[in-house]
């Protein structure tokens, strides 16, 4: 089968690199962003899909806007490839575009559709407390991830998985649904199946007011916005900005889903953090672990944070190496 790949970011990597790996496929070309200058030095660098296929010898097509680029328009038309695959590109694809592979434009999306259409499906759905999500491959058209479906796997969050961790999980899972998908594809052992648009949800870009913590909300969710925009949400300390980049809910509902060492707080809790009525306010510092917060329901431990200018810290290194005590108020 004659592949032409579509991607661009690290969550992209695991399906090429299965595309090349397994038997029947022919990755032709890859189609990925631009490089863009990242870090302090402003370097031009390649994206993560960029460099598997260099390695690879395959050729690459870099338009910065692939819907009017007409090298890359005659190049994707010359190819005759079965089937273009799509994983986290970044670009729209025309009608075009989508017309022109046999088999179609297969898309690996990192939900259970129709939830969670969009641009940062698995941030929302941690951020929301989702349980459960999964990868779902699907036949593109001119919507923003509303195709009809092909495959779907799931797979469960735990309770203390960030964003970055998922997304690594759905990208190994999705590899093996997209080379799946693929040949019951071309053997025609698959039915597409519609989207239902009355279940849809959506997943909207993130923005930088996304990330100030609320203290008055509660410890479960102010936990899954966390993990969720790892590792961006951010509070005040002292007048520094203060980023929030692990915590773990305390309560008698999430002891069984933490670490042993969490749970051992267990019978000591009620002496350690006495309940307070200021939200942001420290109420005790766990030993090893780190300051425990009061929310506007619920207490929340600080297992990672990062001051302005700072390196990531453990919470516990955090609270010694500023001499954190109790009744400081975050926020």
């Amino acid at each position: 089968m004659k592949i032409i790949f579509f991607g661009t970011p690290q969550f992209a990597v695991p399906t090429l690199e299965h595309l090349l790996a397994a038997d029947g496929f022919e990755v032709m070309a890859v189609v990925t962003q631009p490089d863009k200058r990242r870090s302090r030095g402003k370097k031009l660098l390649p994206s993560p899909v960029k460099i598997v296929a260099e390695a690879n010898d395959l050729p690459v097509w870099q338009p910065s806007r692939i819907k009017k680029d007409a090298p890359t328009l005659a190049n994707l038309r010359e190819a005759s490839a079965d089937a273009f695959v799509v994983v986290a590109y970044g670009q729209i694809l025309s009608q075009e575009i989508l017309d022109m592979p046999k088999l179609g434009c297969i898309n690996g999306h990192g939900s259970i559709l129709p939830r969670y259409r969009g641009a940062a499906p698995i941030q929302w759905c941690l951020c929301n407390g989702e349980t459960v999500t999964g990868m779902t491959t699907m036949l593109m058209d001119a919507g923003m991830d509303t195709g009809a479906m092909l495959l779907k796997s799931e797979v469960s969050i735990g309770l203390l998985e960030n964003a970055d961790e998922l997304a690594v999980k759905l990208a190994n899972l999705g590899a093996d649904l997209m080379v799946d998908t693929l040949l019951k594809l071309e053997g025609q052992l698959i039915r597409p199946i519609p989207q239902d648009d009355t279940l849809a949800t959506y997943a909207p870009l993130i923005k930088k007011e996304d990330y100030p913590i609320d203290w008055s909300k509660p410890a479960i969710e102010l936990h899954d916005r966390i993990r969720g925009f790892y590792p961006n949400c951010t509070t005040q300390f002292r007048g520094q900005a203060l980023k929030i980049q692990a915590t773990a809910p305390l309560g008698e509902e999430y002891w069984s889903q933490l670490p042993v060492d969490f749970a051992m707080l267990q019978p000591s809790l009620d002496a350690i953090a006495p309940q307070s009525d200021r939200p942001g306010e420290v109420v005790g510092l766990a030993k090893k672990l780190g300051p425990i917060v009061q929310t506007g329901d619920g207490l929340l431990l600080l297992r990672q944070v990062q001051l302005a200018g700072k390196k990531a810290r453990s919470g516990w290194d955090f609270a010694n190496g500023t001499r954190l005590e109790v009744g400081e108020v975050l926020g």
